[in-house]
């Protein structure tokens, strides 16, 4: 038990400690930061991100995500720079190189060509008194007072700051742009994510299931109408109007109250205020009102017109829900 503490307490220290040493991060923003923004806006180019050792893996991800919010980007680990992925770099590209020290040898060797080039230069680090430092246009402050590795050795803490440094230049980016959801979507078109942005209720409904009934006709009549189509629910209609909906809960409520249904027509179980759903409505728009609701299934409409039924196991197979 007291190692199971001994554990728990260690995982604590570690929040604690990272996200004390984020929220210092606050304090070491100059203008360079604004300016580093501004520059990247404003650029003809990619940005280029490059480190070495955890550093670079950070830089990866940093890319991933200015990608994936409006800003070209592409990682050049320092390493490979120098030995012929330098070509990578054009005239209009900025740099951001991140290095906790901002002296390792691969980044030292990895500077003057770059201000050889003429390409602006942004550094993430630690250290600003370092060679990174000294030699870049923009200086973004990354320090940490120590790693929260218990031998001050294991890149923690420094990463982490590196990481959300990136994340800011990101965010502040993506405002700036006015990046919508629509702009999202089209940069994330597969998997859930791109699911929850793009797919439409009339993506997903089936207008050859029309489940309906009268709203003159037995419930017998109903229910053999919801089980016949699998969805829970039948709409009720007047004539030409809907008039209500019968689901598989109204058929228990009333079973509850009695099992003489001989008299019982549709109008006496129906419910009289459905929800319904326009079928260019989003698909995880219709997610909400059933959430909101408490139902699981919806009627939908085009221009007032019955073409469909979605129900939640739609929106589950599709990964929305």
């Amino acid at each position: 038990m007291n190692k199971n503490n001994t554990i728990l307490e260690t995982a604590k220290n570690t929040f604690k400690e990272q996200g004390n040493a984020i929220a210092n991060l606050a304090s070491f923003l100059t203008e360079d930061f604004e300016k580093s923004v501004r520059l990247i806006l404003n650029s003809k180019g990619r940005v280029i991100v490059t480190g070495i050792g955890k550093s670079a893996n950070i830089a990866t991800k940093i890319v991933a995500t200015l990608n994936s919010t409006g800003t070209p980007a592409i990682f050049m680990h320092a390493a490979d720079a120098i030995h012929g992925d330098l070509g990578n770099v054009q005239n209009n590209d900025v740099v951001i190189c991140l290095s906790k020290s901002g002296n390792t040898p691969e980044v030292k060797a990895l500077i003057p060509f770059l201000k050889k080039y003429g390409n602006t230069l942004i550094a993430i680090t630690g250290n600003t008194d370092s060679f990174l430092a000294k030699n870049a246009d923009f200086i973004l402050n990354s320090y940490v007072t120590k790693e929260v590795c218990p031998n001050n050795l294991a890149p923690t803490t420094s990463t982490t700051a590196q990481l959300v440094m990136g994340d800011a230049l990101s965010v502040c980016l993506l405002n700036e742009r006015k990046f919508s959801n629509n702009d999202f979507a089209k940069f994330h078109p597969g998997g859930t994510l791109g699911k929850k942005l793009t797919l439409k209720v009339t993506d997903i409904i089936d207008e050859d299931l029309l489940p309906k009934v009268l709203d003159s006709e037995t419930v017998a009549n109903a229910i053999i109408e919801i089980s016949k189509n699998r969805l829970g629910i039948t709409a009720v209609f007047k004539k030409d109007t809907i008039v209500g909906v019968i689901t598989d809960g109204d058929i228990r409520r009333m079973l509850e109250k009695t099992t003489d249904i001989k008299g019982l027509r549709a109008k006496d179980i129906m419910n009289t205020s459905p929800k319904t759903i326009d079928k260019n409505t989003m698909a995880i728009e219709a997610l909400e009102v059933m959430e909101n609701n408490n139902i699981t299934q919806i009627i939908v409409l085009e221009n007032s017109s019955y073409v469909g039924v979605i129900h939640l196991h739609d929106l589950i197979k599709e990964g929305i829900y």
